[in-house]
């Protein structure tokens, strides 16, 4: 008997069965994990890294298997699966090559004779992750986290658990001891004890605002740290002198990559009313012109959403909106994972596509009377995760930054996570940092050392 399979969401097709585990088998994993993190946290950071950059090769080598399996589970096209494990690699390669600086202790010069900040491990992290970015979200996560001396426990999505496995994989063929990477399948009711059992000293989740209450919550009760990087409702500002010749396909591009179902898409579009009926022109006829059809087509740009409940909800969003006065430009069309690429105009701020996190490829259009009303719009969210801003006053942009309460500000260009920069949110977008030192400083002990001789 099974509990769940996985799905191909563009041809329906299962792709395998799996079965929850056991309690017995849980604490078979959290054992190993306990047993494992001794050794693990005093290896030296060499030896660490070396192994992470035996992840990044045996990505390289099995890229084209690893992105088709990606495309297979949840429906992203071939090329942006491909886009995707590079950007893992890249991780990988980056904290290989920085973590032994950023873990360098820190010498602090006091009246002591010798005083300084070491990082030390944790212990077991768990690690709840979502479908969107099935390889991403986790290396992001546990390319830094086990580099640090952690050793950490993944609960991936059910969607995507031949990814989970693929990843579980690449750790153990790279010579990770036992223990230090493990996958668990078990369901979302196991995840609070998961939470609170002594083994787990902090958990970090990426997913939905009511997930990360649901880990907030229970990781506060048992006084351990939690990192949430949850949804965005992320604005387009587009002042009046924006060049849309130069930035409308960067501005497409963050709306639609990976059909939509982006954390930190470009879900408002707010452009100031100089510069409107250029900007809807010319976004229609930008989205109109996207290859829509299979995944495993080169040229594919859009193709399905990964589950049909996850279309149903944005068809949901969409007639409300559309019922309360939205203007429907194009798109809204399309039966089960099938989501057509959608335009709004006549939005306004109390409809759910500009409240709500909409996940999938709907651009709303939103007309303001000038640069301060646009600013005010885009602060009027409950999500902080990113803003991005089109102009060429750069300067006058550079000033207005501090308005904008989110995690990220982008000025001519779309919101994007960079290993070297910090990535997180603020609101309903979460808390905590990844990527960067920020990212690998997360998961550490930051240990005073104060040493008087006589």
């Amino acid at each position: 008997m099974h509990d769940f399979h996985t799905k191909n969401p563009y041809t329906q097709q299962k792709i395998k069965e799996y079965s929850y585990f056991s309690k017995e088998r849980l604490e078979q994993c959290l054992g190993a994990a306990a047993g494992a993190n001794p050794v693990w946290g005093i290896t030296s950071i060499s030896e660490r890294t070396s192994l992470l950059k035996r992840v990044a090769q045996l990505m390289e080598e099995r890229s084209e298997t690893l992105a088709q399996l990606i495309t297979d589970e949840m429906g992203k096209p071939i090329g942006q699966s491909r886009a995707e494990l590079d950007k893992c690699i890249w991780v990988c390669k980056f904290y290989a090559k920085n973590a032994g600086s950023f873990l360098t202790d820190a010498v602090i010069e006091t009246e002591a004779a010798e005083s300084f900040i070491s990082y030390d491990p944790l212990g077991t992290i768990l690690g709840i992750m979502p479908w969107n970015y099935p390889f991403w979200q986790v290396m992001r996560f546990a390319a830094p986290t086990l580099t640090a001396g952690n050793t950490i426990i993944l609960k991936h999505a059910e969607n995507v658990s031949g990814c989970a496995q693929a990843i579980a994989s690449l750790f153990m063929d790279a010579g990770y001891p036992k223990g230090c990477f493990q996958v668990i399948l078990t369901d979302h009711d196991s995840v609070s004890e998961l939470i609170a059992h002594d083994v787990i000293k902090a958990v970090s989740l990426t997913g939905s605002g009511k997930a990360g209450r649901a880990v907030a919550e229970t990781a506060g009760k048992q006084l351990k740290k939690a990192v949430l990087e949850l949804g965005g409702n992320n604005s387009c500002v587009v002042w009046e002198d924006a060049d849309l010749e130069k930035y409308m396909d960067v501005m497409v591009k963050a709306r639609m990559q990976n059909n939509g179902q982006s954390c930190i898409a470009a879900k408002r579009f707010i452009v100031v009313a100089p510069i409107y009926d250029a900007f809807v022109t010319q976004l229609k006829k930008r989205l109109e012109a996207l290859r829509i059809g299979d995944p495993n087509e080169e040229d594919t740009v859009i193709s399905v959403l990964a589950r049909t409940d996850l279309a149903d909800t944005l068809r949901g969003q969409v007639s409300e909106s559309v019922e309360m006065g939205a203007k429907i430009v194009m798109g809204h069309t399309g039966e089960g994972t099938h989501y057509a690429p959608t335009m709004l105009t006549n939005v306004t701020n109390k409809m759910p596509v500009f409240r709500e996190e909409t996940f999938g490829p709907v651009a709303t259009v939103i007309k303001v009377a000038n640069r301060q009303e646009a600013l005010d719009l885009a602060a009027d969210s409950t999500f902080g995760l990113g803003t991005m801003l089109f102009t060429e006053d750069i300067e006058a942009a550079k000033k207005v930054i501090s308005q904008i309460p989110d995690g990220a500000f982008f000025i001519n260009e779309m919101v994007k996570s960079d290993v070297r920069l910090p990535f997180g949110g603020t609101k309903n977008s979460g808390y905590g940092r990844e990527l960067s030192k920020e990212g690998i400083m997360e998961f550490v002990n930051k240990k005073t050392i104060y040493i008087t001789k006589n």
